[in-house]
């Protein structure tokens, strides 16, 4: 009876699989970008992956949070990168402009002096219960720095 249950549970495991394969094959159609960075080439770079993976047909968003949360700020200040010639908030108006939900964490306003108010055009608190929702969907894919 042993050997008939682990054929059995080889064989749903293997089903499974293929089903997963398949599943992956086409990969996630969302990109969920987290900044916590205050380093500016680092911020950057998560911004230019967003921009990225939203030409090549996924959906991104953006979390921002800690020191990567006052990119969102109206007193930000960054020198533009090279080659894309704009800073990180410039990247991430962009983004917002495209459609891309921006928020900062649901802890950053709070335990910080800046206010909504502070915050660039476009950009929104995020609530922890919906964000914890996003993640567990599989067609997530991420990046955090």
């Amino acid at each position: 009876m042993r050997a008939f249950n682990k054929v059995v549970a080889a064989a749903a495991l293997s089903v499974a699989g293929v089903g997963l394969v398949q599943a992956d094959s086409h990969g996630p159609d969302k990109l969920f970008v987290s900044v916590t960075s205050e380093d500016v080439q680092t911020q950057g770079f998560a911004m230019i992956l967003a921009t990225q993976g939203m030409q090549q047909g996924q959906e991104p968003r953006v979390l921002l949070c800690g020191p990567g949360a006052e990119m969102a700020t109206e007193d930000y200040e960054a020198d533009a990168l090279d080659p894309a010639g704009a800073n990180p908030q410039q990247m991430m108006r962009s983004l917002i402009g495209e459609g891309v939900q921006v928020d900062v964490c649901a802890i950053f306003l709070p335990n910080t002096d800046y206010t909504e108010d502070d915050l660039i055009e476009g950009v929104g608190v995020a609530e922890a219960p919906e964000v914890a929702e996003y993640m567990a969907d599989p067609s997530v894919r991420y990046f955090s720095n």
